[in-house]
């Protein structure tokens, strides 16, 4: 069998390099920290005067957003991006995150999927920091477009190491569980951080797009349980999940986790409802050799 060649327009694609600047403060820190649940009293994420004053780490899929957004995926069969998904987000921390500056993302299409009723496209986003040069961030996000398949197209995505790994939880009690409450304003407060999508704040949106009232977007549960592998196990490198469930504000986030050697895989579930929103999820965790103070 001959090997899978991309279309021309996937090759075109592919070519296509989007650049975007990102400038935050300690303030932009703040918000976003305050948006994945961090409180008052938890000073070394919510007080820039603190000592110990950081991002969180999943701050990381902040910067990419404006570059990885701004691909085209017009070439795509029967594009409508009010069928696209938020399938994964793969994550991974390079050096330790500035709590201000100026950096910028390169971005381009990774991998196109052909899932027979849906297109899979996965974007790889590189964060450096502007004046340096530094490489801080590399994200990959996978989307899936339904209706735009059917292109004859490669059926399986290549070995992309942690950003692709399944995660499987081994059958055994957890080593470690975390719940915490989600608030009303969750949403709307985590927008403030550059989501603007309506889906999470306008109620006849929502209702457009099946939803009883907004949703919390998919990157904030991801903040949120990444900010429980932290407080459970400790700083980590990379952070892979893949979103399988929403989350409505205001309902509790349950991540259940399993540290195997230097990986915790975990899963998250909307207690309320019982339904699992983050799977296939793991974290790499940062060893001596590589600890650096985020």
């Amino acid at each position: 069998m001959a090997d899978y060649q991309d279309t021309p327009a996937i090759t075109k694609a592919k070519e296509e390099i989007i650049t975007t600047d990102y400038s935050y403060a300690e303030r932009d820190i703040i918000l976003y920290n305050l948006g994945i649940g961090a409180t008052e009293t938890q000073l070394q994420w919510t007080f820039e005067g603190d000592d110990e004053f950081s991002a969180l780490p999943t701050f990381g899929v902040i910067p990419q957003l404006s570059a990885s957004s701004s691909l085209s995926l017009d070439w795509l069969p029967n594009f409508n991006p009010a069928k696209l998904l938020h399938g994964e987000q793969y994550l991974s921390i390079k050096a330790p995150i500035p709590t201000s500056g100026i950096l910028v993302n390169s971005a381009r299409v990774l991998e196109v999927l052909d899932k027979g009723n849906a297109a899979a496209v996965t974007t790889i986003v590189e964060t450096r920091e502007k004046n340096s040069g530094e490489l801080i961030f590399e994200n990959q996000s996978t989307v899936f477009i339904r209706g735009s398949g059917g292109f004859r197209g490669k059926r399986t995505g290549n070995d992309r190491g942690a950003a692709s790994a399944s995660n499987t939880p081994p059958e055994r009690t957890p080593d470690a569980i975390i719940e915490e409450a989600t608030h009303n304003i969750q949403a709307a407060l985590y927008r403030l951080s550059g989501d603007f999508n309506p889906l999470h704040i306008l109620p006849e949106f929502a209702a457009i797009a099946g939803f009883d009232k907004p949703i919390l977007h998919g990157l904030c549960s991801m903040g949120i349980a990444g900010k429980h592998v932290l407080q459970a196990f400790g700083p980590f490198q990379d952070m892979k999940v893949r979103f399988t469930g929403v989350v409505y504000p205001g309902e509790t986030l349950v991540t259940t986790m399993w540290k195997e050697e230097s990986k915790v895989i975990f899963t998250t579930t909307a207690k309320e409802r019982g339904v699992v929103v983050l799977a296939s999820a793991g974290a790499s965790l940062k060893t001596k050799a590589t600890s650096a103070k985020l």
